[in-house]
């Protein structure tokens, strides 16, 4: 039968459910708190987590939020909770529970959602990214903000936005859960109402509105005049400008008015390049959680010059460059000369041209150029404080203090 974890801080719950699961053939680990939970997680880990909301170290919620933004996701995991209210379960699924259950518990919901819970296909972690995981810079958590606040408005949203960027990620930010999910660019080709029948109450993404010929702009425009009745709500992205998108792909005018009542723009990755180390790890920790790949890490070198390189495509390029690394490093550690070889196949030019931030005031312009100065430098000199110190022509001790300043680890020397 399956491993199953149970947390929660009540040791007659835990005790109870233990009973049950055991009586059923399960093998059940328990844990007290969060604490516990993540050890847990890591040595055993499970096919299943019964995660209680209210803990007195961190709540489910919360340490729900950390498994799926470290790509560690990749169980089901039902959320418990005996003070549970809609708006809690909402978020719980949003970001990627799979059912509640209230407590008092009764045996036959429980037995129902743990068996329902194994058949899914588990967590997150297995489809990549989410958006939860792209990291914590202020460009990033005002979208995520800006995200929620319209997610259950029933008008269309157009997100905006460079090729490779992943629209996917962020219009699953809108999507309800327990609602029908349909990617619409292929079904637009198809009946307009067996469209709308198959995504009743839910979301309908289309990804590249400037892919879409006359007749699924017709049957796209069908839908969004019935989007209202059939309480479905139609999120589309486009990589090209409106104005492109009527001259160059032949994009009705009228349509691209109506789906764009709500325009979001998604930054390129170069926008929230301080995002790229966290980005990276998860990605890589997701590979190794996966056993795609043997066990990997990145220096802090490495990770350092990830950052420094400006992905033409984006998110899908950095995805695509940790996978190769993943799969074709020679090392447990991912060192600066692997990043180097990989990174350059999707950008010839290894060097950074850093912009000058001219509209802040002259302390923090400088602290921006100089921690863009010494990242570049650690990653060309792959991670030798030796090498650094000659090149920027500081004394060693000086050097370390500048770089804890601001804000740079730096990595072991690489030979």
């Amino acid at each position: 039968m399956s491993q199953i974890l149970v947390v929660d801080d009540e040791i007659g719950i835990r005790e109870l459910l233990s009973e049950i699961l055991a009586d059923e053939g399960h093998t059940v680990q328990l844990a007290e708190n969060a604490m516990c939970a993540r050890a847990l997680r890591d040595s055993e880990r499970p096919d299943l987590v019964l995660l209680d909301i209210w803990m007195p170290d961190t709540d489910g919620i919360t340490l729900l939020k950390e498994w799926a933004a470290n790509g560690q996701l990749t169980m089901p995991v039902v959320m418990m909770s005996g003070h549970g209210t809609i708006e809690t379960a909402v978020e719980a699924t949003r970001i990627g529970a799979i059912d509640f259950l209230e407590k008092p518990i009764a045996l036959q919901k429980l037995l129902a959602t743990v068996k329902r819970a194994l058949r899914s296909e588990g967590g997150q972690a297995q489809a990549g990214l989410t958006l939860l995981s792209l990291g914590r810079s202020g460009a990033i958590a005002d979208l995520r903000k800006r995200l929620a606040q319209i997610a259950a408005l029933p008008v269309p949203v157009l997100l905006r936005g460079e090729a490779g960027v992943m629209p996917e990620l962020f219009a699953r930010y809108l999507h309800q859960p327990n609602t029908p999910w349909v990617a619409a660019q292929a079904a637009l080709a198809g009946a307009p109402q067996e469209l709308l029948a198959q995504a009743a109450g839910g979301l309908i993404f289309v990804e590249e509105l400037a892919a879409l010929n006359r007749l699924q702009q017709k049957n796209l425009a069908y839908v969004i005049a019935r989007q209202e009745k059939a309480k479905t709500r139609v999120v589309s992205f486009s990589a090209e400008e409106p104005a492109r998108l009527g001259s160059v792909f032949d994009f009705d005018a009228g349509l691209l008015a109506r789906l764009s009542e709500l325009l979001l723009v998604l930054p390129p990755l170069r926008e929230h390049a301080e995002d790229i180390p966290d980005i990276a790890s998860i990605l890589l920790a997701q590979l190794v959680e996966a056993k795609r790949c043997p066990q990997r890490h990145f220096s802090t070198a490495a990770l350092n010059a990830l950052r420094q390189f400006r992905w033409p495509r984006n998110l899908e390029d950095l995805q695509n460059a940790v996978t190769n690394l993943a799969l074709t490093a020679l090392e447990e550690e991912i060192g600066v000369v692997e990043v180097e070889r990989v990174a350059a196949q999707y950008h010839p030019a290894t060097s950074v041209q850093v912009a000058l931030p001219h509209d802040l005031p002259l302390r923090e312009a400088r602290d921006a150029f100089e921690r863009a100065y010494f990242e570049q430098l650690l990653a060309r000199e792959r991670g030798s404080i030796a090498r650094v110190a000659e090149k920027s022509g500081l004394e060693r001790t000086h050097l370390y203090r500048k770089l804890k300043a601001l804000g740079i680890t730096p990595g072991r020397k690489e030979e």
